[in-house]
């Protein structure tokens, strides 16, 4: 097959969305198959065999990392000239928008796959007047492609009861070989927190506003002693704010961190806290539980499809701070807990392979891209 990416999103930002794509283009190119990618301008010239066209954008002011990405006549010609068998847009807002009228006007049929609650988004950055008009506008371009695709149960149902047609089920996998609790690292440990007998907490993913870590900042400072220590792996904008909260405690920020190196501070931890209420899944819960580590999160949308509570891990009702701090404090204070709510959780995770994952997203392209117009619209 020949597949063609149009994506808002893409290297070298480093978030769940990209590391997927990026897997996906290198099991594409094992399966045998061909890609094109469209995507942001800076992204590498290729990746796993698949040429790689830039688009320029403006930065979104509540979101500078993300741009809004300009279709331009060009593309619609390189895609011509590759003659895709389907057209995936990923998260379609600007770029992919014109992405589903190039399919339409090349007569290649287009799936669509959502992956971040975009309207959730606007509460916390103060634009909660934009939240219906973001659920319509997602809604209209999904409602144009043959299947749209979205990470966890929970997101589907949601987008089902939102009106969007056609939605299926594309989950997440993770990658035992490079997360995994061998990595354990006493020398890690002493690095951040001078001592290895301390209690790490453990966040990974973007310091922004919509991941409420204000929750994570209230539950931590709630519950420290001498004998615990927070990590935060990753950056964005709210991180001075963070560090000025933190200021003080013990509490030691990484920067961004990949590969081995995050692998590394899943494996050296000792719980992972993520207190997002606006996941579609949360990749970085799947990786802390392939490390062995309990997690500590809210019973909200994408979490709950990982975490079992009580066996994987501790979920409070969304917004309960206060049952969120409980948790937390419990399992600092019960080691026995800990390792048992984190080999359930490492026996879960080592079930959901990348393979079948990505196979099973090759199955839809086919069944799309070969099937008969009254099929597609059926």
């Amino acid at each position: 097959m020949r597949i063609a990416l149009v994506t808002e999103n893409f290297l070298p930002k480093l978030d769940g969305v990209t590391r997927t794509l990026a897997m996906l283009l290198e099991h594409i190119q094992l399966r045998g198959h061909r890609a094109l990618v469209i995507g942001p301008e800076g992204a590498p010239r290729r990746y796993a065999g698949a040429r790689i066209f830039g688009a320029r954008g403006l930065p979104l002011p509540f979101y500078p990392e993300l741009r809004a990405l300009l279709p331009e006549p060009v593309f619609e010609r390189r895609l011509s000239l590759f003659r895709p068998d389907v057209i995936h847009v990923v998260e379609p807002m600007i770029l992919g928008a014109a992405g589903i009228t190039w399919g339409r006007r090349l007569g290649v049929p287009v799936v669509s796959s959502y992956h971040t609650n975009l309207a959730a988004y606007c509460a916390y950055f103060h634009l909660s007047a934009l939240i219906e008009p973001t659920w319509r506008y997602r809604r209209y371009l999904h409602n144009q492609t043959a299947r749209t695709l979205c990470p966890s149960s929970s997101t589907r149902t949601q987008l089902v009861n939102r009106g969007f047609a056609q939605v299926g089920v594309w989950p997440r996998g993770v990658d035992t070989q490079l997360f995994t609790p061998a990595r354990r690292s006493e020398a890690w440990r002493r690095r951040f927190c001078g001592d290895e007998q301390r209690t790490i907490i453990l966040y990974v993913g973007r310091l922004s506003h919509e991941k409420n870590l204000p929750a994570l900042v209230s539950a931590y400072t709630a519950v420290e002693s001498e004998t615990t220590h927070l990590v935060l792996v990753g950056d964005g904008p709210a991180r001075a704010d963070l560090e000025r909260a933190l200021a003080g405690h013990n509490a030691s920020f990484t920067g961004y961190l990949a590969g081995e190196a995050l692998a590394e501070a899943y494996a050296s931890s000792d719980v992972f806290a993520f207190p997002s209420l606006t996941e579609t899944f949360g990749q970085v819960v799947l990786e802390a539980m392939a490390s062995q580590l309990p997690v500590v999160g809210f019973d909200a949308e994408g979490v709950r499809d990982q975490v079992r509570h009580g066996e994987t891990g501790l979920l409070a009702s969304a917004g309960d701070q206060r049952a969120f701090t409980d948790a937390l404090s419990l399992l600092i204070q019960t080691p026995e807990l800990r390792q048992r709510l984190g080999a359930q959780a490492l026996h879960q995770a080592g079930k959901r392979t990348w393979e079948s994952v990505m196979d099973g997203l090759l199955a839809v392209y086919q069944s799309v891209a070969y099937a008969t117009p009254k099929q597609q619209a059926a």
